[in-house]
């Protein structure tokens, strides 16, 4: 057996953490960028743009460069990438700095989400990467559910000369206390360029599943209308989760008034940390149940709560926003294991293709936002239900050559 490499374990754990925590800030910021760069909600929708765009484009590239260079110096360069984006907007803060600093960002978390999979892997062993894998996650939910916390006192202490907030970013412009975020960004960055550069990290030989793929087998797979049926699905889940995660706080304080750096962004937190949650209750479910099943059964009650949000109270809302993050959770890993358990070769590329549906994330909260300037954020939400009756469809139309195992509860008599 190999020896494992636990250092590496930690520095790949500790990546998924910075991964969550700087991607899942857009949803609490909404507010405060509208008001400080006098935007409109399709304008603030280009600045998710320009993050899960950055994802779709270098994805693919990255996935190429694993097999030919160090998976350290990649990995440095990703955190560089993060790090010029998040001192690009600290020092200049404006509409468009903000844009090209996404999208920095957005290359740099590509990136490292392209290395980190196989590499806990091989650190961690093969035979204890499902047990890791699942952990990896649980620590994504947990930097998204503190991600919007740690802004929301950043930006209630920042100008307060007794905080200790105040004078760590003591340069932070006083009418604009959010942007003392990205200057945490940035020493994080440099934390995780130095704590990386120090770890010793094995060699990745990457498994056929892994491996980018060549532009014939891409083509290949193109023209099957499963496959594109498939990436549909990421592209509508992504979409959904970011639609709502981008646009929450900003709902709850255009129709009842909450404050979006106190009580949206503890929304924001709630629905990250619910995801989580549900999550853990998928695994469960995707045991004793058909996994097409659990899929369907998920979004119509994704759908019902998005439904309460929209037509009762403040009160209702508060609970039933956050909650679609609950019965979201399962979507995203049940169409993966679906589409991959729907061919019998080239996996990797699949994978990869099925990955290029994260640009969803860019394109559908473009959409909401265009709406949302024509007929209200209500009626940008309502858009949403075209997305989840897709991935609905998805339950009934798909048929896997594998179907989850599934634990009998109860035997049948005779």
């Amino acid at each position: 057996m190999k020896q494992r490499n636990y250092a590496a374990v930690f520095l790949v754990l500790i990546t998924f953490f910075v991964i969550s925590f700087m991607t899942n800030i857009i949803g609490p910021l909404t507010p405060d960028i509208i008001k400080s760069f006098n935007l409109n909600l399709f304008l603030v929708a280009l600045l998710p743009f320009a993050f899960f765009i950055a994802y779709g484009l270098f994805s693919l590239p990255t996935g190429i460069l694993m097999e030919k260079y160090n998976t350290k110096l990649i990995m440095v360069i990703a955190f560089v990438l993060a790090l010029c984006g998040s001192l690009l907007l600290a020092f200049f803060p404006n509409y468009l700095s903000a844009i090209l600093s996404l999208f920095l960002i957005g290359a740099g978390m590509a990136m490292l989400q392209v290395i980190i999979n196989p590499l806990l892997r091989v650190a961690g062993g093969e035979e204890h990467y499902a047990f890791n894998s699942v952990l990896a996650q649980l620590i994504f939910g947990l930097a998204s559910f503190v991600s919007p916390l740690v802004y929301s006192y950043l930006v209630q202490n920042i100008g307060n000369n007794n905080s200790m907030a105040s004078k760590i970013f003591s340069i932070t412009p006083p009418d604009l206390p959010w942007i003392s975020l990205y200057f945490l960004f940035a020493i994080v960055c440099v934390l995780m360029i130095l704590v990386t550069i120090s770890f010793n990290i094995p060699k990745m030989e990457l498994t056929n599943d892994e491996k980018a793929g060549n532009a014939k087998a891409y083509l290949q797979l193109i023209k099957q209308p499963m496959v594109l049926a498939f990436f549909f699905g990421i592209f509508c889940y992504v979409g959904t989760e970011q639609v709502i995660a981008n646009w929450m706080s900003q709902y709850l304080n255009v129709y009842y008034g909450y404050d979006p750096q106190t009580t949206g962004a503890r929304a924001v937190a709630y629905f990250w940390g619910l995801m989580t949650a549900g999550g853990v209750l998928g695994l469960l479910m995707v045991k004793i149940m058909d996994s097409r099943k659990v899929l369907i059964s998920f979004t119509f009650l994704a759908m019902l709560s998005l439904t309460a949000a929209l037509l009762f109270s403040g009160e209702v809302a508060l609970v039933a926003l956050p909650l679609t993050g609950f019965f979201a959770s399962v979507m995203y890993p049940v169409i993966f294991s679906l589409a991959l358990n729907s061919v019998t070769q080239n996996h990797g590329v699949f994978a990869g293709i099925l990955l290029t549906g994260i640009t969803g994330g860019a394109i559908l909260p473009l959409i909401t936002g265009w709406i949302g300037d024509h007929w209200g954020l209500k009626a940008g939400y309502c858009f949403l239900y075209i997305t989840m009756s897709y991935i609905i469809s998805i339950g009934f139309w798909a048929k896997p050559l594998i179907t989850n195992k599934t634990i009998q509860l109860f035997k049948k008599e005779g």
